[in-house]
């Protein structure tokens, strides 16, 4: 997927489908930290505003905010699942579940970067740009036989 490739994407039921232009293919991957994130546990990727069109569903959308109600994150009414959400950290921004991007998974990635979400980058004043805070790493183990 290069910069600028719209892929299609959809919740678990189907009830939500949207198109996303990603920012820069799958290279943007990521997880964080925050309470929120490591509750949810999904793998993100980069999407400007303007990248993200909902094709059906729209009124399946519900949208959850915390702490400092910047960042808007959506699921599916239906079946729950988190679609994408608008970035406290770049609110220019969407990130986007990898899971729900048509033939991706987020363990098609050996390594994704975590940011650290509890040491906001939003909190750390201006300039203050997302710090790893570790990789996530996946190994498929071999088939048995």
């Amino acid at each position: 997927m290069a910069d600028g490739s719209v892929v299609r994407a959809a919740c678990h039921c189907g009830a939500v489908r949207f198109e996303v232009a990603l920012s820069d293919g799958l290279a943007t991957a990521r997880r964080c930290t925050c309470s929120f994130c490591r509750m949810r546990g999904a793998v993100a990727v980069s999407a400007e505003l303007d990248g993200v069109r909902i094709v059906s569903g729209a009124e399946a959308l519900t949208e959850y905010r915390f702490n400092t109600g910047t960042a808007k994150h959506y699921f599916c009414a239906v079946c729950g699942i988190y679609t994408h959400h608008q970035r406290r950290s770049n609110p220019r921004q969407y990130g986007v579940n990898v899971a729900c991007i048509e033939g991706v998974s987020p363990f098609d990635f050996a390594e994704v970067p975590v940011n650290d979400g509890v040491a906001h980058p939003s909190d750390a004043g201006a300039g203050a740009g997302p710090r790893l805070a570790g990789v996530l790493r996946f190994e498929a183990v071999a088939e048995r036989g």
